[in-house]
């Protein structure tokens, strides 16, 4: 069984020799994550069409699936495969797509299952280029006839990848929605103009070695291995949205040198136009952290800031901006980091002309003690963390949903997420007075931050666009659970993925 599993390398000289023979390849690919017996009709149909069945398994880290996806790890996957007498090799495929390996190993025919016969079935529009792959190799796609399962359905409905809670609440919005609706309501969001306004960061990751104590002083000395660099603060909303909406516009603020500027541009997609001030006296904000390069643990942030507000001709500036901007935008999404760009004034501009306000209000190191969500009302949603919420409220001791419910008639917000931690997140609805709740999807998260922001990015959308709170909080769930997956915001939250996530939770 286990010299069944081989290299690509290996294969290859396998394949050439079969070929020499005159024999027919065919290839088969997919994840298999839970093998059953629609497979197997599968792979006995494909040997009909050749001499040798090779079939090619998506590795884990490129499983786009959903939380807690793969429920087996690709060791596991392969071993179960190679099991099956009608298979003859194994291979792991080493690429995001089918379409490299295909062209590596030039099979005579390509099966695939007859859901992908409908090609505008398939999200991710992979199907295409995997056909012209196999075109340009000068073999042919064919599609089994067999009979159809679902791996995700089975592992939804019989496994414990899913939490209970999860379960609930999935099986409640199956009863409303079908992935097709689900997936037009999300498809409208492309016509949604969109403004973000915020302070953009500059995210820096210093992954290091700890060398030890200082020989001559009391401090860690560390060995500086690499330094990624990442686009935050309001520019990774602007980055998360651009994938829903085809209009976004960027209102920020650099440093009075306007650093990192060309960096910026270069790095936003090309849907997002880009409309800034420069702030006197101050730098290009810069959040530097230095982790450890074997466990990823944070040991130290280093922060390039100057937080004092405007002075008043940036401010002036600043707000004839919001003025022009906010009438020609259907939702504004404010992320305010506390670090001197959105006074009282500038606040009242935006809470008093928006259509649909979308806010996050963070507390930090830098603003600690000095920031507060109150300058804000008429608040369509608003995101904040649980300690966030109780240092709003100087309130340790009660209930959050006691806390979420004074705050949102305090400030007249219509909509209040709640984010937990491993316990999920939670909604109020001041109109209906209803909270909805989500379990965590994240259960080894790499690095929580960017997570709210990603969060807000996606709810916004859904919320303006008439979904309902439980929906909303799913979608804005498995965001935030997808850009844990990565350090800072060096992914954007992808449409595609968040697709493909609903439609393997709702078979």
């Amino acid at each position: 069984m286990i010299k069944k599993i081989i290299s690509i390398e290996k294969l290859k000289k396998i394949i050439f020799k079969q070929k020499a023979k005159k024999k027919r390849v065919v290839l088969c690919h997919g994840v298999f994550d839970l093998l059953h017996v629609g497979h197997i009709y599968h792979f006995e149909e494909a040997k009909e069409h050749g001499d040798l069945v090779i079939v090619s398994v998506t590795p884990d880290k490129y499983v786009n699936k959903g939380p807690n996806r793969p429920a087996f790890n690709e060791e596991n996957r392969l071993r179960a495969l190679a099991a099956l007498q009608v298979i003859d090799y194994v291979v792991l495929n080493k690429f995001p797509t089918a379409t490299t390996i295909i062209k590596e190993l030039k099979p005579n025919i390509y099966c695939k299952g007859k859901d992908y016969k409908f090609h505008k079935d398939d999200i991710t529009g992979e199907i295409k280029n995997e056909i012209n792959a196999v075109k340009k190799v000068g073999g042919k796609i064919i599609y089994t006839k067999s009979i159809l399962f679902s791996s995700s359905g089975l592992i939804n409905k019989f496994s414990e990848t899913n939490l209970s809670q999860h379960k609930k609440m999935i099986e409640k919005l199956k009863r409303k929605y079908s992935f097709i609706k689900i997936n037009k309501m999300i498809e409208s969001f492309n016509k949604l103009k969109v403004l973000v306004v915020g302070e953009t960061i500059i995210d820096q990751y210093v992954f290091c070695n700890a060398l030890g104590k200082s020989g001559k002083e009391p401090m860690l000395v560390l060995r500086d291995i690499k330094t990624e660099q990442y686009l935050g603060g309001a520019a990774a909303i602007a980055r998360h949205v651009s994938s829903f909406s085809n209009k976004i516009t960027l209102l920020s603020m650099l440093g009075e040198k306007g650093e990192f500027l060309k960096e910026i541009k270069n790095n936003l997609p090309i849907n997002v136009k880009f409309d800034y001030i420069k702030k006197k006296n101050s730098p290009t904000i810069i959040k530097k952290r230095f982790l450890d390069n074997i466990s990823n643990n944070k040991v130290i942030g280093v922060y390039k800031i100057n937080y004092e507000p405007l002075i008043s001709n940036d401010e002036k500036l600043f707000n004839n901006k919001l003025k022009k901007l906010i009438p020609k935008h259907d939702i504004i999404i404010v992320s305010d980091y506390g670090h001197g760009l959105i006074s009282e004034n500038s606040s009242k501009i935006i809470y008093r002309n928006s259509k649909y306000l979308a806010l996050n209000t963070q507390i930090n190191a830098a603003n600690l003690g000095y920031h507060s969500m109150r300058k804000y009302k008429n608040v369509d949603l608003l995101i904040n963390n649980e300690s966030e919420i109780r240092h709003e409220m100087r309130d340790i001791k009660n209930k959050t949903e006691i806390l979420v419910k004074k705050l949102s008639s305090q400030q007249n917000i219509k909509n209040l997420v709640v984010t937990q931690g491993g316990e999920g997140a939670m909604i109020y609805n001041k109109i209906n007075k209803k909270f909805n709740f989500c379990a965590a999807f994240a259960q080894a998260p790499l690095d929580k931050v960017g997570a709210g922001d990603a969060m807000l990015s996606i709810m916004s959308l859904c919320l303006k666009n008439g979904f309902t709170q439980e929906l909303a909080l799913l979608v804005g769930s498995l965001a935030g659970a997808e850009s844990t997956k990565t350090f800072g915001n060096k992914e954007t939250v992808s449409k595609n993925k968040i697709l493909k996530a609903l439609q393997h939770l709702l078979k």
